[in-house]
């Protein structure tokens, strides 16, 4: 009976401790944004997209190649009309089924802070076709403002 009430308490402290654990990488999953932006009607698989931040400057993002791939090497462009920003990220996530962590950092272009680009890729989804939502994370060093565009990869 001992082997057993240790076992049981061995598995509930890991239980607890999987919780902190989970706890404490929650905010790396969901940033703290201090402003979200409505959701853009703008098709990223047809263009590039234009969103107005608070401080009324412009935002373009875009993602090459067009129509939107999975397992492909993709593109991604943000670029700054009348202001600038200090960090840029882009959270791609499965609308519809959890695909994993998948946020790379843009890098700042040549010339300041009102270009920036990286790469990423799309996992592919069994069911052919799937929605995603790209969220552009700006920092702009006063406020943290998600931009979210959804578009369709795949089939």
């Amino acid at each position: 009976m001992t082997k057993n009430l240790l076992l049981d308490i061995a598995i509930l402290l890991t239980l607890a401790v999987l919780g902190v654990v989970a706890y404490k990488l929650a905010p790396l999953l969901q940033p703290k944004t201090d402003i979200v932006l409505p959701l853009s009607r703008c098709n990223l698989n047809q263009q590039a997209c234009v969103a107005t931040l608070p401080d009324g400057s412009q935002m373009e993002f875009s993602i090459e190649p067009r129509p939107i791939p999975a397992l492909r090497p993709l593109q991604l462009q943000v670029s700054f009309r009348g202001g600038a920003a200090r960090r840029v990220e882009v959270d791609l996530a499965g609308t519809d089924m959890k695909m994993g962590y998948n946020r790379p950092l843009l890098a700042a272009q040549a010339g300041g802070n009102a270009r920036f680009s990286g790469e990423a890729s799309l996992p592919v989804c069994i069911t052919g076709s799937m929605e995603w939502e790209a969220t552009v994370l700006v920092d702009d060093g006063k406020a943290l403002v998600a931009v979210p565009f959804r578009f369709v990869s795949g089939n």
